[in-house]
């Protein structure tokens, strides 16, 4: 009610003011002729002196004001529009156009008033910009020129402040003092701030005494009280208000909650937990391990409560170290030395803790570091033997015999019992078992014999097992070196290719050798060469030691002779300057060649040419292989023909062609027996009790038909044609035979046969019954057969 009260009471005064206004009311738009007024009245001269002429104006416009939110049931009046045009006898119709006509704005075409539509909302749109014209409602034609004029919208207290954000978050240092700036909240009013309080806002706060205060006009929160402890209170809600009108009542408000978090100072010292530590830590513990924990304890956090521990006395020192965890800010106790229950078993030391980050502002909260006793004692553990050496190193001469003696390896039990200790080899170490140890007093010996050239140092591993408990063990690393004994005689450096040249002189060096030796003397090698005493009567080379171990080879002769002797052997002792001394002879082959004059080689003879372009193994090899390749190949490809040769003569029943069999076996007759024996073919029945096919192997066996033998006629041929008539006529109804036609030809020709000739050539001049008559019964290319033959026989017969 009391609001209600308020805004009649704004509107009343607002009415007041304004009413008799010249741009209100029926006055609001008029006709005048009137010029500009200034101080020389209703005439006057520009700024060049010049007369004004008054000019004629439609239109004087001004501004119409009207409230917001208007809760009326009637249209809200908003003026009058009138032009002195209008003799009020309705022939002057008022037209209004822009913002919000026709729509929020509506005009009474004859009388010019003005009225609001709907509930207008200054902070949606604070004035609207509209035109008016005046014409004649006959004509439609423009009595005024048009005119542009302004609605205002009047604000009223109609939106409460608003805060920018909801909630609000700050920190502030814990300790701070009173009137630390902690956060500044604004609050903004949708009201015009130029007329009236309605949009000045004031602040307050609801919730957050004591501990903080506002600035009534900026919103600037601050702290109240001193020394706020974040240890005893961290986080604090504070409930701020925005009112409008001044703070004045009936003022509209609005509130945010700021939530304020101490943040933390390092005010608090760390302190232990205990004054002191123990810990019992076994003998057998690793370097490095962790020997215990101990932790400190700080009110702060973050950076504030990062601490540093650090030993500043002990009994033992070095044996522990303090180390720092960061995660969780404890101290780590580091074992640095090996613990030995029999030798010392309790350690005592003092550690401090201090804060790494230290603010000069509270120093006069104490000292920020704190010291503890740590108290260690070691627990006995079974420990396996101890070697009296971390390494041992024994040397032995290469020609010791075996199961010598080379050193003694020792290991006790460091648990102070006489426990026995059992020695072996591992070996792993020791894969060729050159050497043993006994298993009670750990001497070492060989048992093969030993040869520095070959392995100058053994590197073995001895293992010490408790007798009692034989999973207590310990190694130690045992290395034997070969010491080296002069046993090697000295040999040519490498495979000397010497050669001579015919023309060469006497004692010319043409070539220097070297020697090796695979002994190593302590003061280095020293070599001795000479000519064996053998060859030195008829040598035709000499052999001089330079006295560096090296030598030269020298002709004795001017020239030598390829052709009488191509290759000379000269036998070169080699000695070494050790003891026991060793030495060798070695054979150096020295090739006569053909050279030039400045002793270069261009030919040697047929041998050494041969020698020289001699194959290697691996060429012999190569040539070997490949012959026994080619041998193979051969022996394979002869099989693959003999094979061929063993194949059938039809390889498939679909294999249908002429097969032509020719027996043409001619002899010299019946005198001539080892050709041709013409009992055969008297004789038919003697070859068809084991007659078959040679070409195919047939699926059944059909007995053999058996003709009679036709007596012998008076012709002596007889038999024969008879013979090979049979035969035909077997060939025709042999099932077995081959679907193709197959000639099988049976000539023979002698003298002084039987038989006689079965030629047709001497058939004129016998006296047999040859009629050739039918030839001419056998067409027109017969015909001449038939007279040849067959008329001569006609005539002869007549």
């Amino acid at each position: 009610i009391s609001i209600y009260i308020y805004l009649c009471i704004l509107m009343a005064l607002w009415a007041v003011a304004h009413l008799n206004s010249p741009g209100y009311g029926l006055r609001a738009l008029r006709r005048t002729t009137g010029g500009r007024r200034g101080s020389a009245g209703l005439t006057g001269q520009d700024a060049n002196g010049v007369p004004l002429r008054r000019s004629k104006r439609g239109w004087m416009w001004n501004q119409f004001f009207l409230l917001e939110e208007y809760t009326g049931t009637d249209l809200q009046y908003v003026g009058k529009l009138h032009s002195d045009s209008d003799r009020g006898d309705g022939s002057v119709r008022y037209v209004l156009s822009g913002e919000g006509a026709g729509t929020l704005f509506k005009i009474d075409e004859k009388s010019g008033d003005i009225h609001a539509t709907k509930r207008l909302d200054r902070e949606e749109k604070a004035y609207y910009i509209l035109h008016a014209k005046a014409v004649n409602r006959f004509t439609n034609e423009a009595l005024e020129g048009e005119s542009e004029f302004i609605i205002k919208i009047h604000d009223i207290n109609d939106n409460e402040p608003r805060f920018t954000k909801d909630p609000y978050m700050a920190q502030v240092p814990e300790m701070s003092d009173i009137g630390t700036s902690v956060i500044q909240v604004t609050a903004t009013d949708a009201d015009d701030a130029t007329y009236g309080n309605s949009a000045r806002v004031v602040y307050s706060i609801l919730e957050g005494q004591p501990y903080f205060s506002v600035d009534p006009d900026t919103g600037l929160i601050k702290t109240a009280l001193p020394d706020m402890d974040r240890e005893v209170k961290e986080n604090y809600q504070v409930v701020i208000q925005a009112k409008d009108m001044a703070g004045q009542m009936g003022g509209l408000s609005g509130t945010t909650t700021v939530s304020i978090t101490l943040s933390d100072v390092n005010d608090n010292p760390p302190r232990f937990t205990k004054s002191l530590y123990e810990f019992r830590v076994p003998e057998s513990t690793e370097l490095g391990a962790t020997a215990g924990l101990v932790p400190a304890e700080d009110a702060d956090i973050g950076e504030n409560a990062e601490m540093d521990y650090r030993i500043v006395w002990s009994d033992s020192p070095g044996t522990f170290d303090i180390i720092t965890n960061r995660s969780t800010q404890e101290g780590v106790i580091v074992l640095r030395k090996p613990l030995d229950f029999e030798s010392k078993r309790q350690y005592s030391f003092r550690i401090q803790v201090e804060n790494v980050h230290i603010n000069p502002r509270f120093f006069t909260n104490g000292p920020f570091r704190d010291e503890a006793t740590v108290k260690i004692i070691v627990e006995d553990v079974d420990e396996p033997p101890v070697f009296r050496r971390a390494a041992y190193v024994m040397e032995v001469i290469e020609d010791v015999p075996r199961n010598t003696a080379i050193g003694s390896i020792s290991a006790t039990d460091p648990d102070g019992k006489e426990t026995l200790i059992r020695y072996s080899i591992d070996r792993r170490t020791d894969m060729d078992r050159v050497f043993n140890i006994h298993a009670g007093n750990g001497s070492v010996f060989n048992v093969r014999e030993l040869d520095r050239e070959e392995n100058t140092w053994h590197n073995i591993t001895v293992i010490a097992t408790e007798f009692n408990n034989p999973r207590q063990m310990s190694r130690v690393p045992v290395y034997i070196r070969v010491l080296d004994v002069n046993d090697n005689a000295p040999t040519l450096a490498t495979n000397y290719e010497t050669f001579v040249c015919e023309n060469a002189k006497a004692n010319q060096r043409i070539q220097t050798v070297s020697a090796t030796d695979p002994d190593d003397p302590i003061g280095g090698h020293r070599f001795f060469f000479s000519l064996a005493q053998e060859a030195a009567g008829k040598a035709n080379f000499s052999v001089r030691d330079n006295k560096d171990n090296t030598a030269w080879i020298l002709t004795r002769r001017n020239s030598y002779n390829s052709l009488q002797r191509s290759v000379y052997h000269v036998p070169v002792v080699i000695t070494d300057g050790d003891t026991p001394m060793q030495s060798s002879t070695n054979t150096l082959t020295i090739k006569v060649c053909t050279c030039d004059r400045e002793g270069k080689m261009k030919l040697c003879n047929a041998e050494a040419l041969t020698a020289r372009a001699g194959l290697s193994t691996g060429a012999l090899v190569a040539i070997l292989l490949c012959v026994i390749i080619l041998l193979m190949i051969v022996v394979l490809f002869a099989a693959l023909r003999r094979q061929k040769k063993k194949e059938p003569l039809i390889i498939s029943k679909e294999d249908v062609r002429d097969n032509v069999v020719s027996y043409n076996d001619e002899g010299g007759g019946e005198e001539d027996t080892q050709a041709f024996d013409i009992g055969t073919l008297r004789n038919p029945e003697a070859i068809e009790e084991n007659k078959q096919r040679r070409d195919i192997v047939p699926e059944t066996f059909y007995p053999p038909v058996r003709r009679p033998v036709l007596p012998p006629t008076r012709d002596n041929n007889g038999d024969v044609r008879d013979f090979i008539n049979q035969r035909l006529q077997d060939n025709d109804s042999d099932p077995t035979a081959p679907p193709y036609d197959s000639l099988a030809t049976y000539a023979y020709e002698g003298n002084g046969s039987v038989a006689e000739s079965l030629s047709s050539l001497e058939s004129v001049t016998t006296e047999g019954d040859q009629d050739y008559n039918y030839l001419s019964e056998w067409g027109p290319r017969f015909k001449k057969l038939a007279d040849m033959y067959g008329g001569d026989d006609s005539d002869r017969d007549s």
